[in-house]
């Protein structure tokens, strides 16, 4: 879940690798370092715990040697705590050598033992100290040949890593190798950069290429070559970024955060556009595949965390308009449970960075079982949709929080997309059925700006209210039951409280006895118009839970008075039809999270332990 860039050419490489580093932030900020090469030949390093403005404010008051071959990184910890001597990069071969690292050698204990009895020593707790030392041993085995020195240390290292090298006998080059763990190049003019997301060169270039698994890479100023950890050469075919430095700034807004939940209009907007012909869904990405979709008797959606709503959410489409059988599964369990897939299973994943280990393993095991591959996707080059048969791109654009908001809302569209589609394909929607629901997806942007604009500024104050709250409640039915897991996590990952999402008629099985006077509960409330029943039920919800004290803030669609009588707050959303009323009700809930971490003073772009890119198992 670290971040790495890499840089040669003519510039001076320090403040590239800084920006870049500030663009990588949000995939570890528990500590940072750069290495630069001089232009006498010395290698300069310097690493410090904590944020990336702690390591800045070291080199502002005492600069390294200016050098145009540079590396950097910033941490999300496994091997080892934040601490300085724990950050990278690590050096080797006498401090000639300097290394990064993302992922997780797992034999890495076997290695120092081999190392320590050689003598070697060691000045950190981490993995990636070891493959740094490894590797300066086999670059004085391979004559002083740094790649020839990868090939020998990525053939013993077992697990998933993204490695970074360079070498002060060789200003100009720097070394990349993967497994795992994602490494992308940027191709610019005389120039030429490596880092684990193209947000950290896109200010200098938009052309790039992603690395293949097991993978090595070699740039200098005048060219890239790419090789497999054989040593034959790999063809990498370029491409161009479909968004600028720009969209990963904050543009103003007070956070990244902010910015991304103004900008979920447009996510949903993006992923539809282009993808609507004559009022029938036509996504350019499936053209040609509808044999994968003909003969499936099931569909599995593997995800984790905020993802893995979506696929919920996604999971009433799937099987009301597709008419095909839909089970949601975390990842992380998924290939230890031994599932019985096959040909006529599909398996969709979604992962925002395409790099999700947990999503990735899940993924590769589905594809070894026969099974059919489709990734939903926002990163451009990712591996899992290398790693697939068919791929839909969500067109968020760069979500820098480590919160996902417009991701989710993408991610659901894609899934409505999807899921129209493959309707059409298996005659379970007719052409009438499948323009109704892509005009109602259609209208979803301006219906979300409305909450946006009517709504926001009162959640906010009431967040400051409640900003001394040490619990909150969600419940939801149908699909506001994913909504009420949804907001219950973005409370927990932002405000550091408890918080809790459940189906609204679990309430009576056991959760009831949580509620207590003064205890704050969301309640999504379904439609009067579409869902009569369900809406009496969760009414009969509310009433339970405000009889026992509860404090009760319903999101409910205009002109809903059966629930004014039972609630101490009432939030509005547009009308809209069933499906489509949680890419509405989940934005209040954004709003909430973020605006009680905002009265809490806390980090809504960096929560504590986080990163965004969860690259290891």
């Amino acid at each position: 879940m670290c971040g790495i860039v890499g840089y040669v050419g003519p510039r001076q490489s320090q403040p590239i690798l800084l920006a870049g580093l500030s663009r990588l932030e949000y995939r570890g900020y528990d500590s940072a370092g750069i290495a630069v090469i001089d232009g006498g030949g010395d290698l300069g390093m310097r690493k410090r715990a904590g944020k990336l403005k702690i390591l800045r404010d070291d080199l502002t008051a005492h600069p390294l040697s200016d050098g145009t071959t540079g590396i950097g990184h910033t941490r999300w910890a496994t091997h080892g705590g934040p601490t300085d001597a724990n950050a990278h990069p690590h050096l080797a071969d006498d401090d000639k050598l300097a290394v990064i690292h993302n992922g997780i050698i797992e034999n890495f204990s076997e290695l120092k033992s081999e190392l320590v009895a050689e003598g070697y020593t060691f000045r950190s707790e981490t993995d990636t100290e070891v493959a740094a030392v490894l590797l300066g041993r086999e670059y004085r085995e391979a004559g002083g040949n740094l790649v020839e020195a990868f090939r020998m240390v990525v053939a013993r290292l077992e697990g998933a890593f993204t490695l970074l090298a360079m070498h002060r006998d060789h200003p100009g080059l720097v070394v990349g190798a993967r497994r795992n763990s994602p490494l992308v190049i940027g191709l610019g003019d005389g120039e030429n950069f490596l880092a684990s997301d193209v947000a950290a060169f896109v200010e200098h270039t938009r052309r790039a290429l992603a690395i293949g698994q097991d993978e090595i890479v070699a740039i200098t100023p005048e060219g890239v070559e790419v090789t497999d950890f054989s040593g034959d050469e790999v063809d990498v075919e370029p491409f161009e970024v479909m968004w600028d430095a720009a969209a990963a700034d904050k543009g103003g807004w007070s956070s990244f955060m902010a910015k991304e939940v103004s900008e979920e209009p447009d996510a949903v907007a993006n992923t539809v556009r282009g993808r609507v012909k004559d009022g029938a869904v036509a996504i350019p990405e499936l053209d040609g595949l509808d044999g994968l979709f003909a003969d499936i008797t099931r569909i599995i959606v593997i995800a984790c965390g905020t993802a893995a709503y979506a696929g919920v959410v996604g999971k009433y489409a799937l099987e009301q308009w597709a008419r095909v059988p839909v089970d949601v599964e975390l990842a992380h369990e998924f290939r230890y449970r031994d599932p019985v897939i096959g040909p006529d299973t599909l398996v969709v994943s979604i992962s925002q960075s395409g790099e999700t280990m947990d999503t990735l393993m899940a993924v590769k095991y589905a594809r070894e079982a026969g099974a059919k591959t489709l990734s939903i996707c926002n990163t451009q080059g990712a591996t899992i949709p290398r790693e697939s048969d068919a791929i839909v791109y969500t067109h968020a654009g760069p979500e820098v929080a480590v919160a996902s908001t417009k991701a989710f809302v993408a991610q659901i569209t894609a899934l409505y997309l999807l899921a129209l589609h493959i309707g059409r394909v298996r005659d379970a929607l007719t052409a009438e059925q499948a323009a109704d629901n892509v005009r109602e997806l259609e209208a979803v942007p301006a219906k979300i700006q409305q909450v946006l604009d009517r709504e926001q500024s009162r959640i906010e104050q009431f967040a400051h209210w409640m900003a001394d709250t040490r619990s909150v409640l969600f419940l939801g039915r149908h699909v506001g039951y994913p909504i009420a897991l949804e907001g219950a996590l973005k409370l927990k990952e932002l405000a550091y409280i408890h918080a809790e999402g459940f189906a609204a008629g679990e309430l009576k099985h056991g959760p009831i006895a949580l509620i207590e006077p003064g205890q704050p509960v969301f309640v999504i409330v379904p439609s009067p118009r579409e869902s009569a029943e369900l809406h009496k039920k969760v009414v009969s919800n509310i009433q339970e839970i405000r009889a026992r004290g509860a404090r009760v803030i319903v999101i409910a669609e205009e002109g809903d008075a059966a629930v004014l009588p039972f609630a101490d707050e009432v939030l509005r959303i547009p009308l809209a039809g069933p499906l489509f009323e949680p890419l509405l009700a989940v934005v209040p809930l954004h709003i909430f999270a973020m605006g009680l971490a905002t009265a809490k003073g806390l980090d809504v772009d960096q929560p504590r332990n986080l990163a965004k890119s969860v690259t290891v198992e």
